[in-house]
């Protein structure tokens, strides 16, 4: 296995870290929502018999939003997610099945 040598100053090292740091904290807060809106959409469809449209193309984007942090936090990508960046489009994202089963 080769070893990969970077040629970065320590700076921007640590300035990443930082970033990383602060995208670790808002994708726990994004986790808590998503829980939040796991249950929401469950308790909606008990009720209503059928799901909310709305609620799952935000919860969608909070998915796409949530793997570009993680991305960004294992190295897998250099583009600084939100709060550094425009918030992911719905175009941005894979789209919403347009069934859901219940196997």
């Amino acid at each position: 296995m080769a070893v990969i040598e970077i040629d970065v100053e320590r700076m921007d090292i640590l300035r990443r870290f930082l970033v990383t740091i602060v995208s670790l904290l808002v994708f726990e807060l994004v986790r808590i929502l998503v829980y939040a809106t796991v249950f929401f959409q469950f308790l909606y469809m008990l009720i209503a018999r059928r799901h909310s449209d709305p609620l799952r193309k935000f919860s969608n984007r909070m998915s796409c939003f949530a793997y570009r942090l993680l991305r960004y936090a294992t190295l897998n990508d250099n583009s600084k997610p939100f709060p550094f960046s425009d918030f992911p489009k719905a175009g941005d994202c894979d789209r919403p099945s347009n069934t859901i089963t219940f196997d």
